[in-house]
């Protein structure tokens, strides 16, 4: 949907199955206008598309894309962004690391983000820009040697030559997002200026970066790494790094009780990967890869095991976790606050809550359409509030 300052908002769909068009469609088809005809059953209603690879594929075929735009004006629906951060299969089976693979060193991670900004330009409708999100670059465990740090680059640049021919030719504006993540080659505002700055080293005077080439700022993740919104958003303005979309979604955070981290061990699952940043009193930072080895290390039964805890597991927006249990919804609010003062920051805000399906029972207990509803009530109250919706 269109709301004020041009801004666009959607869900994502990787909250979905899918991993093929056909898998992609049916849940565009069973939950998606499910959700429109709800929260939006009059006039034109925004998808933030997630595609595999395999499906990215599967629609590159003129016909079924042809299917699908008259589908979109069917239903008076229609694509600003499209997530191309996981690769292959999403759901149902152990992601985790495997989430980072292919990495930026990879010609496969290279081609199937231009084909995503080929699909894109001929989903956009006119005078909309068109995003898309991606991986930040690796998991840092996957980097070992400068060669695939240069690799990462060369590949990053090659996709802004794609995405600039591609715009000149079509007159679309279009742009990818990194999107920092804890524990991987990017994960905070400063890594992720060091490796702009980098870029640019590599390319004197080249504009294209600044115009194609962005961040995705998630919100559960900049929380967990204990960024201050405005602090972040500084940074990135000071450095001429763009706003290419904002995901809005919420981590978990406590005071690590022992009641409070018993109750946290619901949260450990084998399908995706839940990092853990743990702040001390002097404000030093402890990191975990994931959840179940934070709760058996020694200072998960240490009397001082940190001062907070935040874990990478995402949260309904909407959802009051108790119990000793809070979210990072204050740094979603604070983002908020920040871009009702700058509302031309970013015009791309998708709401990003994938772990529906492997959060625990009561937080879960209700149907996907309801859950994803209730995403659409509280973001579009808290925009109201900031004079953005």
């Amino acid at each position: 949907m269109i709301l004020k300052h041009g801004l666009h908002l959607a869900y994502c769909t990787n909250v979905h199955r899918g991993e093929t068009w056909a898998e992609t469609f049916d849940s565009l088809n069973t939950h998606t206008l499910r959700v429109k005809e709800r929260v939006m059953p009059n006039g034109r209603y925004a998808i933030g598309l997630r595609l595999s690879e395999l499906a990215s594929r599967e629609l590159s075929d003129p016909q079924t894309m042809l299917v699908f735009q008259r589908w979109l004006d069917q239903h008076d629906c229609y694509v600003f962004t499209i997530n191309g951060f996981p690769f292959g299969q999403f759901h149902g089976t152990r992601v985790k690391e495997n989430v980072y693979r292919p990495d930026w060193t990879e010609t496969s991670r290279l081609d199937y983000t231009t084909r995503l900004f080929d699909l894109l330009a001929l989903l956009l409708p006119p005078d909309v820009e068109g995003s898309v999100s991606t991986s930040p670059g690796s998991f840092k465990e996957f980097i070992t040697a400068p060669e695939q740090e240069r690799a990462m680059r060369d590949n990053l640049w090659r996709c802004v030559d794609h995405i600039s021919k591609l715009s000149e030719r079509t007159g679309r504006r279009l742009h990818l997002g990194l999107e920092p993540e804890p524990l991987c080659y990017i994960e905070n505002s400063n890594e992720t200026i060091r490796l702009f700055n980098q870029l640019r080293e590599d390319r004197p005077g080249d504009a294209r970066l600044n115009a194609h080439l962005g961040v995705n700022y998630d919100t559960c993740h900049f929380a967990i790494e204990f960024e201050e919104p405005a602090d972040a958003v500084n940074q990135f303005r000071q450095h001429d790094i763009r706003f290419s979309k904002i995901h809005l979604s919420n981590a978990i955070k406590l005071r690590p009780t022992p009641a409070a981290l018993h109750r946290l061990a619901a949260f450990a699952e084998d399908v995706y990967l839940h990092q853990v940043i743990i702040r001390h009193a002097d404000g030093a930072l402890t990191r975990f890869r994931d959840l179940a080895p934070a709760l058996q290390s020694p200072l998960a039964g240490a009397p001082h095991a940190g001062d907070e805890w935040r874990v990478h597991f995402h949260v309904p927006l909407h959802s009051e976790l108790g119990d000793g249990f809070n979210s990072t919804s204050d740094h979603v609010l604070g983002l908020l606050k920040t871009l009702e003062v700058q509302p031309t920051l970013c015009s791309h805000l998708e709401m990003e809550t994938y772990t529906w399906a492997v959060m625990p029972e009561n937080l879960r207990n209700r149907d996907v359409t309801d859950q994803i509803v209730a995403e659409y009530d509280w973001t579009l109250r808290q925009l109201r509030a900031h004079r953005l919706a």
